[in-house]
Order: C-alpha cells, then sequence, then structure tokens
C-alpha cells in the first residue's frame, strides 16, 4: 500500500484523488518528505500554468452581465407541479428576481468559462490539459534527480507522455540554454529546451515519449537548440 501512496503525489497535487484515498496520502506525508517536497513543488508548476492562462475579465463585462439580468426570465422549478399539492406561501418579489439574476449570471459566466477553455482554443490551454493528463494518469511514475539542480521527470506509458520539471540549474553563459533529451535503445531523442521562469526555475517540458527510454538527460546547449548533445549532462536521471 505505502509503494502504491508514492505514486499519487501527481494526482494529489491537483486535486485529482478520491476523498478516502486523499486522506491516506494525508497521513502517508506526515511521514514521507520526499513526497510532501513533490506535492509543493508539482503544485507550484500548476499555479504557474494557470496563472500563465489568467485573463483580464473584458471591459463590457459588467455591463453585459447587467443586460442578461434585465432579459433573462426566471424559469419555474422542475418540482413546481408536485408542490402544488400542499399550500405555500408566496414569496417576495425580490427574491425571484434574485433568482433570475443568478440565473443569467450563471449562463454568461458558463459562455465565457466554455469559450475561453475549448480544447485547441489557445496551445498553452492544450498544453496545460496535456500536463495535467500526465501528472493524473493512473500510470503516472514520478522519479527525482538532485544533481546540480533539482529534476522532477513524470511519465505515462498510457498517456505516451513525459513532463520534466528542473529547478535551480546553474546559471548559463549568454546565448545558451538548457536542452532536454531522451535516452534509450532507440537513441537520443529532444524533448526540447527549458524556458526560464524565474530565477531559480524552468517552465516544464511537455513531450511525446518514444519506447525503450530509461533515461533523461539535460545539457546546455546553443540558445536555439541542438540535434544531438554536444557538451555534458548538467543532470542525468535514470526512470526505471
Amino acid at each position: 500500500m505505502t509503494a502504491e501512496l508514492h505514486t499519487l503525489t501527481g494526482a494529489y497535487a491537483v486535486d485529482a484523488v478520491p476523498e478516502e484515498e486523499a486522506a491516506a496520502f494525508k497521513r502517508h506525508l506526515r511521514g514521507c518528505s520526499a513526497c510532501g517536497q513533490e506535492v509543493r513543488e508539482l503544485r507550484e508548476t500548476a499555479a504557474r500554468l494557470g496563472a500563465s492562462l489568467a485573463v483580464v475579465p473584458p471591459p463590457r463585462l459588467r455591463e453585459a452581465t447587467l443586460t442578461q439580468i434585465a432579459q433573462t426570465r426566471q424559469w419555474p422549478p422542475l418540482v413546481a407541479a408536485v408542490r402544488r399539492a400542499q399550500p405555500a406561501k408566496k414569496q417576495p418579489v425580490r427574491i425571484a428576481l434574485w433568482g433570475a439574476a443568478a440565473a443569467a449570471v450563471g449562463a454568461l459566466v458558463f459562455g465565457l468559462v466554455t469559450t475561453t477553455t475549448e480544447p485547441g482554443a489557445d496551445p498553452a490551454q492544450q498544453q496545460l490539459a496535456s500536463v495535467n493528463s500526465v501528472l493524473t494518469a493512473p500510470d503516472a511514475s514520478t522519479v527525482k534527480g538532485a544533481e546540480r539542480g533539482t529534476t522532477t521527470v513524470v511519465t505515462s506509458l498510457s498517456q505516451g507522455k513525459v513532463v520534466v520539471l528542473a529547478g535551480d540549474l546553474p546559471p548559463l553563459a549568454p546565448g545558451k540554454a538548457y536542452q532536454v533529451w531522451l535516452i534509450g535503445a532507440s537513441g537520443v531523442h529532444s524533448a526540447g529546451l527549458l524556458a526560464q521562469d524565474g530565477p531559480h526555475r524552468t517552465r516544464p517540458v511537455l513531450a511525446d515519449l518514444p519506447g525503450g527510454i530509461d533515461r533523461v538527460g539535460i545539457t546546455a546547449e546553443p540558445a536555439g537548440g541542438s540535434r544531438t548533445p554536444s557538451t555534458p549532462a548538467v543532470a542525468m536521471i535514470p526512470l526505471a
């Protein structure tokens, strides 16, 4: 059971664990500092991804909401026919108006959310959805390395994806960038460049997971990236 709990860090970090399992994992965190640190880092990453998608409300949102309130009538409750059999007091008119207002606001906000979160509408939203799919996958496997910085690698065979999170890597010379490599029997594959997301952090790298990959490496390459690693690895994380 303890071994299984170690695999819940990604799902727990984004509140995707059922209540009973969440309670068991919370007890597990009291005695497992490694899982505690991993959950904190994954939550920070999820928060940064969410912040990158933050949208300033349109200036006309308040006016549009008030217009919808004035034009939207409240539908009778579905249980109205049942209630007619029993005498009931009439509710004040203002309560009905508040109900109509709430319905209008709810409809407007729901339309705004579905518009801005529709799959495929924004590359950043697509990446966020894909990262969350990997972190919350039932078969998600997490490996951490602490070689010249902190690197966390989350893989999911069912999703066919890998997420690489890195922090506190050594500073780079101008014109250089960190590049992530997926290494295994099929060769060396570039997973992409680590973009800075603050003085000590980088944005997550999301990539397809080729078969036979057993290591993830990070090297310092020219700013545009390289076809193959050209410098010794700054970090090398075994996946087994």
